[in-house]
């Protein structure tokens, strides 16, 4: 029996290990007080395929919390995450001073973003915690006053959160401002001997230059929503003229979580301090994280071409503005969905937009929300069905795909995430015409025509191309 077992374990070691197909690495809830290297942080954070970011939580300190939580909510608007839910601890009583840096920094547009409509953070907490049943990482690039409030009100907190992370030059610096801004709740947390402790220490190399002109460029090149984000802010007066912007501090808690071989880690009773090594190995990892690569995304191929000669002929002119217009994703789930659906369809391609806007929304990866599609089961609206499955990955096989009984006249489905629903729905007017076209061409030449299909596939193309998902649809909240 022994030497069964070892010739099994054998195999299984001779080839590749994969990673779960769609679980992520990391289920964390981030705690900020609104300085720009949080701003950093949460793009790598966001960027990463292999961290799923629950909620963020508000806590005085470089800004006061209502001003922090307009930065937070207006860099998720920007990136379409506005299901990311934001929460403040309005119960700390440490005076932020007001940086002028990060004030005065605008992260997104910040009209109409109110303060007074946001949840309280230990709601916001126990919530999530609640409702995700994967232990999570509570990371904190402030003070610890809301994760020693979180840790003393909610039960569930001690069953849920196997590591608290905190970004602090040393664990008891007196004169760390991180520590200052929430003294008592440090000296608990750190006492504590419930749940380990992470310390990450900022970057401390090269002269505290860390964003070089050199790594900028690599950044820029990056060519993601999230890396735009921090160029463009690197790039800025405001940046230049202010040396904390070159270094790096809170950032190196987004390397940790995926590159914890890089740093040097001590440890005393609960608490592990990290120190980050290489200057050179963290700045490549931060591509990586900035590109999302830090898991593989195809299950079968590793990368889906982007060489225009390898699709069919009328697709190839426009296969690098689809993807530059819309993103490898939208491209990709297009190609699979249309390959699946065995032609080229308009509907499939609303679905595939539909999904992802969803994703977007919520920040998920595949697999992860179930979905209940209205477009029946009577082409072409249910062709939209095809699109959903593919790009959100919720099937009939995984039980995460329902397709209503009650057919609505507008293209709409309900996504449900940790007990938050919103409905996505085609904008009628895009719809009417969409259908209407489809009409003609079949009155015209017929459904067993050829050209009605050579039609259809030159509308599909189109649509494919113009069509922004960010703008052809609407959504509410249930």
């Amino acid at each position: 029996m022994k030497r069964i077992i070892f010739i099994i374990l054998a195999i299984l070691l001779a080839f590749p290990s994969f990673p779960h197909p769609w679980k992520p690495s990391h289920y964390v809830i981030v705690d900020t007080d609104g300085g720009v290297d949080d701003m950093k942080t949460l793009c790598m954070l966001l960027a990463s395929h292999d961290v799923r970011v629950l909620a963020v939580t508000i806590s005085p300190g470089v800004l006061n919390t209502g001003t922090a939580y307009i930065k937070v909510k207006s860099i998720l608007n920007s990136f379409f995450h506005e299901g990311i839910p934001v929460g403040i601890n309005r119960n700390a009583g440490f005076t932020s001073p007001q940086m002028a840096l990060p004030m005065n920094y605008r992260w997104g547009d910040e009209t109409g973003i109110d303060p007074e409509a946001a949840p309280g953070s230990l709601e916001l907490i126990g919530e999530m915690l609640k409702a995700e049943k994967t232990k999570i990482k509570f990371i904190n690039l402030g003070s610890l006053s809301t994760t020693h409030e979180a840790f003393n009100s909610l039960p569930v907190f001690r069953e849920q959160v196997k590591e608290i992370i905190w970004s602090s030059d040393e664990p008891r610096d007196a004169s760390g401002f991180n520590y200052k801004a929430g003294r008592e709740s440090a000296t608990r947390i750190l006492d504590q001997d419930e749940i380990p402790v992470s310390v990450i220490k900022g970057f401390n190399g090269d002269g505290r230059v860390f964003y070089n002109d050199e790594f900028l460029e690599s950044i820029k090149n990056a060519n993601t929503v999230y890396a735009d984000k921090i160029s463009g802010f690197l790039s800025s007066n405001m940046a230049k003229d202010h040396k904390f912007s070159s270094g790096a501090v809170d950032e190196m808690i987004a390397i940790y979580l995926h590159y914890p071989d890089l740093f040097t880690s001590s440890v005393s009773g609960k608490t592990t301090t990290f120190t980050p090594s290489s200057s050179e190995k963290l700045r490549e990892n931060v591509i990586t994280i900035l590109k999302g690569e830090t898991v593989a995304e195809n299950q079968v191929m590793r990368e889906m071409p982007d060489d225009p000669s390898f699709y069919a002929d009328d697709i190839a002119p426009y296969v690098k503005e689809i993807m530059e217009k819309h993103g490898h994703d939208e491209w990709n789930s297009g190609v699979i969905a249309n390959e699946m659906h065995r032609h080229l369809g308009v509907f499939a391609i609303i679905g595939v937009k539909m999904g992802i806007r969803a994703r977007e929304y919520f920040n998920t990866g595949v697999d992860e929300f179930h979905a209940v599609s209205f477009a029946g089961s009577m082409p072409p609206m249910s062709c939209m069905n095809d699109g959903l499955q593919v790009s959100t990955g919720a099937t009939p096989g995984h039980g995460l795909l329902t397709i209503s009984d009650n057919p609505v006249k507008n293209a709409a489905a309900e996504f449900t995430y940790l007990n938050h629903k919103i409905r996505v729905s085609l904008r009628p007017e895009i719809e009417d015409k969409i259908s209407s076209e489809l009409k003609e061409i079949n009155f015209v030449y017929g459904l067993d025509s050829n050209i009605y299909w050579e039609l259809v596939r030159q509308n599909s193309i189109k649509y494919w191309l113009n069509l922004d998902r960010h703008e052809i649809f609407l959504i509410e909240e249930l």
